[in-house]
């Protein structure tokens, strides 16, 4: 029998390069080499924590649907889905609920920042870590794809399958993080890592205007284009050497620790690498983007996949808590 993938994204914006190499990349990778039951799902509920326009979250989910087809996921290989096309993972979530501890949630990365900040925190925010949970633990998956910041809801699911295992049954298995140590952080263009909310990113599928003005601005130090740099404190570096070979790579290095390599031209020469590479995804992004017949028929039947295995597991649940006789 196959081990099972599950990984998600959020439905929260034009996604960026650091959407594709930490989590995209790998899941397509990962799920299109058929050596496991695939669920890639699209987090619209997760982004109810942030986000009420609600023509927005179609247009975000949509959009994300375009972006995972664009980037080579083979639907009949791995069901991709809209979260909230199957509702069940609502319904855990509460189950879930009633087994973790608040210390534990007080904890959560997410809510801890957010407390730190003064935001005003929604409950929804603050229980996130559980519907993640109910997420990966609803397909009893193995595998979970997910970028370094999130390993701590990976852990956060394991607890709470252990707290429900040891209050019921043995019903959930423990799922194990899945992190490509090269890419477990992408840097923005101000240098921290690139995230929507901090308006550091480079577009996935922007223009070649676009990404060229995105990649211009990146936060470089005052070395002068004669000076040797260490590459390794250059995002310039760090963003462009995702797009290389390792021949490349070693290239790459050794123009920054010679010296005679300006950061003005090392970011045209990342920006060219960057456009190449996307162009085809991007021309692919396009097609689907005017052909949504085709992006909701995929959604549509991943959903009746994930649909039928996710009856499976709440029969279960609802059995070993009482719920049903």
């Amino acid at each position: 029998m196959k081990k099972v993938l599950v990984s998600g994204v959020q439905s929260s914006g034009r996604l960026h390069i650091g959407n594709y190499f930490g989590a995209i990349k790998q899941n397509v990778e990962l799920g299109n080499s058929g050596e496991y039951d695939s669920y890639i799902f699209i987090a619209d509920y997760h982004s109810m924590t942030t986000l009420t326009d609600a023509k927005e979250r179609i247009e975000n989910t949509f959009d994300a649907a375009c972006t995972y087809l664009a980037c080579g996921l083979d639907p009949s290989k791995v069901a991709l889905f809209k979260q909230s096309d199957v509702p069940s993972h609502t319904e855990l979530t509460w189950i879930l609920s009633t087994v973790t501890p608040m210390p534990m949630l007080m904890l959560a990365h997410a809510f801890k920042d957010n407390e730190a900040k003064n935001k005003d925190i929604n409950a929804g925010l603050f229980t996130y870590p559980v519907l993640m949970a109910s997420d990966i633990l609803m397909y009893n998956a193995h595998v979970v794809p997910v970028g370094k910041d999130q390993e701590q809801h990976i852990e956060i699911a394991r607890e709470i399958a252990g707290k429900f295992n040891r209050a019921y049954e043995e019903v959930f298995t423990m799922p194990h993080a899945y992190i490509v140590k090269d890419v477990a952080t992408i840097p923005g263009i101000d240098g921290t890592k690139m995230s929507k909310s901090k308006g550091n990113t480079i577009s996935l599928f922007g223009t070649d205007e676009e990404i060229k003005k995105q990649v211009m601005s990146i936060v470089t130090d005052s070395a002068r284009p004669e000076d040797k740099k260490n590459p390794d404190e250059s995002a310039v570096y760090q963003i462009h050497k995702l797009f290389l070979t390792k021949e490349q790579d070693a290239v790459l290095r050794k123009k920054f620790e010679d010296g005679g390599y300006g950061y003005k031209e090392a970011k045209e020469h990342c920006a060219e690498a960057i456009i190449a590479f996307v162009s085809p995804m991007r021309e692919k992004y396009n097609y689907y983007r005017s052909h949504p017949d085709e992006v909701y028929a995929v959604l549509n039947a991943g959903a009746q996949q994930a649909e039928s295995r996710a009856k499976e597991m709440m029969n279960r649940v609802r059995h070993v808590t009482g719920l049903v006789s």
